[in-house]
């Protein structure tokens, strides 16, 4: 027999096969695609879904060839609004279906619609009010968890025993440089005691401003008229006093010809100059211009957070290694409202108490909160000699 005759008996045959009542009763899933095409009674508004609604007196859908047990019907739920209160005001409407510790839309991180919260349970996810409404629900992204232990008792500590001011940041620091002076030439004495104080004493550097000061020397316009050697003679004895005359003939020359004899406002310009740093440009700014963009950090800060346990290197609990990076560690956590009084505090106390070698840790009021407390107490060779004696 040919193959294609075949074929068409084979077809009529199985046509002609009885279905078993199991075949017949095979029906499609409702899917979601198949159950858009209802019809339009399903559709109408006198569908949508009715808290008080009797399911079992519900007709069923129409074109939907089903057998009485297996009836099934179709309806659109509205989904119920609700308002949320935020002091006192309607802020915005929310789904009431919609869980507030539901998973977030991505779109929302995209869009800054979402606001995250730490908290002791977690993290809240609030809706992105105003910011004028939010006063009473928002809080602070900081965690607690990332404080240091004790900070605010041992700061309150510190500040006691900083009460006397017997320090000699308290009388020759840099911010005391130029106080009878206008405010233009004020600012710019501030500016020259900062880049004189790098690895000097206050007191070297205090005496250094006042015999500038007496010879005329203390303004731009002087200092450009002036010689390197002249400059480094009468600075002298601050650390690197010839490097620091060039740089003074430097400074001078930039603030005369671009600030009109003042100095920059900004804190990048600021570190753009000539032997200026971090330190200098922060105090600058904080002194000159009273703009606190930072914490300037010295050796003393540097030192003390350090044996606080205050900072550490970003993902480590290691120690930092500089000042830049005991100012950036410091300014994660520290509210910003201290980041000023900070320095002249801890400066005070690491020149009197904490000092670099043999700190005073039996006379200091927070020994027992210091995690460092008597174990910088006696230097090396001390203790080499104790146990040889």
């Amino acid at each position: 027999m040919p193959p294609s005759l075949l074929a068409q008996a084979l077809s009529a045959r199985i046509s002609l096969l009885p279905l078993s009542s199991h075949a017949k009763n095979l029906r499609m899933s409702v899917t979601r695609r198949s159950s858009r095409s209802l019809s339009s009674e399903a559709e109408s508004p006198s569908s949508e879904f009715d808290p008080n609604l009797d399911f079992q007196h519900l007709e069923p859908e129409k074109g939907c060839d089903v057998s009485d047990g297996e009836k099934r019907f179709y309806g659109r739920k509205k989904r119920a609004k609700r308002i949320i209160e935020v002091d006192g005001e309607t802020a915005k409407e929310e789904s009431a279906d919609k869980k507030v510790s539901g998973p977030i839309d991505i779109e929302d991180f995209a869009y800054h619609k979402i606001n995250l919260s730490a908290t002791s349970n977690g993290i809240n996810i609030s809706a992105s009010f105003p910011a004028h409404k939010m006063k009473s629900t928002h809080l602070s992204i900081k965690s607690k968890a990332n404080l240091p232990a004790n900070w605010e008792a041992v700061f309150d500590g510190i500040r006691k025993m900083r009460l006397a001011e017997d320090a000699p940041v308290d009388t020759m620091g840099c911010e005391k440089a130029g106080l009878s002076l206008p405010p233009k030439e004020r600012r710019f004495a501030v500016l020259v005691s900062s880049l004189l104080s790098s690895q000097t004493k206050d007191a070297v550097t205090n005496g250094a401003i006042k015999r500038l000061s007496d010879k005329g020397l203390l303004d731009a316009d002087a200092i450009v008229k002036s010689d390197e050697a002249t400059i480094a003679g009468v600075i002298y004895p601050v650390g690197f006093y010839s490097r620091k005359a060039h740089y003074l003939k430097k400074v001078a020359e930039i603030c005369l010809e671009k600030y009109q004899g003042d100095i920059p406002n900004s804190l990048n310009e600021l570190l753009a100059l000539p032997g200026v740093g971090p330190k200098m440009a922060h105090l600058v700014m904080n002194v000159g211009w009273n703009n606190v963009q930072g914490i300037c950090v010295d050796t003393h800060v540097h030192r003390i957070c350090n044996r606080l346990g205050w900072v550490s290197r970003p993902g480590t609990r290691q120690k930092t290694s500089t000042p830049e990076e005991t100012r950036v560690s410091l300014e994660t956590w520290l509210p910003k409202d201290l980041w000023d009084p900070i320095n002249p505090l801890l400066v005070g106390f690491g020149q009197t108490v904490c000092t670099p070698l043999r700190p005073q840790c039996g006379s200091c009021g927070i020994n027992q909160l210091c995690p460092s407390a008597f174990k910088e107490s006696a230097s090396p060779n001390s203790k080499a000699k104790r146990s040889q004696k």
